[in-house]
């Protein structure tokens, strides 16, 4: 019996995937449970139509995190930081910072987990980070980090 799964059940498969079960176990165990619904015309239709919502969705998605990536690598972020001789900051600037002062500098709300920052900065100078912005879409951010 053909059925399409509501939810992911272990060891049979995805969520919103078509499988073939034995008839037994999909209407002994799939079905009276609402983990399943029969695979007909009209739960096909309607699993098409969310599959092409959910395309959609994601390519809107990708278009806005584009464009959000063109706007940033136009724009310089500067942070002030406590520094010693030799350009050394005391402490260091971490993504979290960096998504704060976009945040603050710029009105961009990029979460401190997108911050693509392989270690703390730790001296002044200008500094390349890139943002994963979304699968396959980075921005790179011109970071001016300046001693007070």
């Amino acid at each position: 019996m053909k059925v399409i799964l509501l939810d992911n059940v272990k060891g049979v498969g995805k969520k919103d995937e078509i499988i073939n079960a034995n008839d037994g176990y999909a209407r002994n165990f799939l079905l009276p449970k609402n983990l399943a619904v029969e695979a007909n015309a009209q739960n096909l239709a309607k699993l098409k139509s969310k599959q092409d919502a959910n395309a959609h969705k994601k390519m809107v998605e990708k278009d806005e995190a584009e464009k959000l990536s063109k706007k940033i690598e136009n724009i310089m972020l500067k942070i002030e930081v406590k520094a010693g001789e030799n350009g050394k900051i005391f402490g260091g600037v971490t993504a979290k910072e960096i998504s704060e002062q976009l945040k603050k500098q710029y009105k961009f709300d990029v979460d401190k987990k997108k911050v693509d920052l392989k270690e703390t900065i730790k001296t002044t100078g200008i500094f390349v980070v890139d943002l994963k912005l979304y699968e396959g879409v980075v921005g790179k951010l011109k970071v001016h980090v300046i001693g007070e």
